[in-house]
């Protein structure tokens, strides 16, 4: 049975992996690995998931607020637009992605190809655009990189801020649609684990654990995302790619070692 300190530790990596450009999911999985916990997955994981969604949605509220007033409007329609191309690649591939998921055995590679994004997009020539100036096929080209978030160490966060200072907007900007675009990614996530929960496809957690390991997130996910806005005004990605580029071929060598 997962202790509270266990759920605690979750919590913060889900909450700080989820924004920080360095994979949630992949970090849950090496931490649970770590304390024992492979099997103990899908009901934390959407707990885990409801918390970095509360994070997101009091930080956006005005957003949220102005999406519920204009449902047509132009930032819903950005939303839903740069959220069809992960629709559309997790009802594909799911079951493919799912098997990848519990093995783990792509972990490394993954945390080094989010390595080599982040990279990449310090290296093209800083772009202005701003908020208003998105248009719907810069989001179409943020969405299909989201999609590839749906490996579980490639870094949500990372790939759609890159992929907006790809498409030249500024770094504040990037980071600021990167976390709005998180939340249908986040809700829709937990709807489908909520699928596989009603099937009675659940492990047992206690409802303390259960609950320590949501605020946490929750706390821990305001926090990054309000932390991760500030660093990218005046920082670069880059050391996010050194992390995960040592973090990948750590894994890839204890994996070689038969550690891992």
């Amino acid at each position: 049975m997962m202790s509270k300190l266990e759920a605690f530790i979750l919590g913060i990596i889900q909450g700080l992996t989820e924004f920080i450009p360095i994979s949630s999911t992949g970090h849950l999985f090496i931490g649970r690995s770590l304390f024992g916990l492979k099997e103990a997955g899908l009901f934390l994981d959407t707990m885990l998931h409801i918390g970095t969604l509360i994070a997101v949605l009091v930080i956006y509220k005005h957003e949220l607020w102005t999406i519920i007033k204009k449902p047509f409007g132009k930032l819903s329609m950005l939303l839903v637009i740069g959220t069809l191309p992960a629709v559309f690649v997790g009802l594909l591939f799911s079951n493919m992605f799912e098997s990848i998921s519990q093995t783990g055995i792509t972990l490394g590679w993954e945390f080094i190809f989010t390595g080599i994004i982040l990279w990449m997009a310090e290296s093209v020539k800083k772009g202005r655009k701003k908020m208003e100036n998105l248009g719907y096929i810069d989001a179409l080209f943020i969405g299909s990189f989201q999609a590839l978030a749906i490996l579980p160490a490639v870094s949500r966060s990372g790939l759609t801020i890159a992929a907006g200072l790809f498409r030249k907007l500024d770094r504040e900007t990037a980071a600021y649609f990167s976390f709005l675009l998180s939340i249908p990614a986040i809700a829709g996530g937990i709807v489908f684990e909520f699928g596989d929960i009603l099937s009675g496809n659940v492990e047992a957690v206690s409802f303390g654990s259960l609950f320590v390991a949501t605020l946490s997130s929750a706390l821990f996910g305001y926090f990054a995302i309000v932390w991760m806005i500030g660093y990218l005004k005046r920082k670069s990605l880059k050391i996010f790619a050194y992390y995960v580029w040592i973090l990948g071929f750590t894994i890839l060598t204890l994996q070689f070692m038969n550690i891992l």
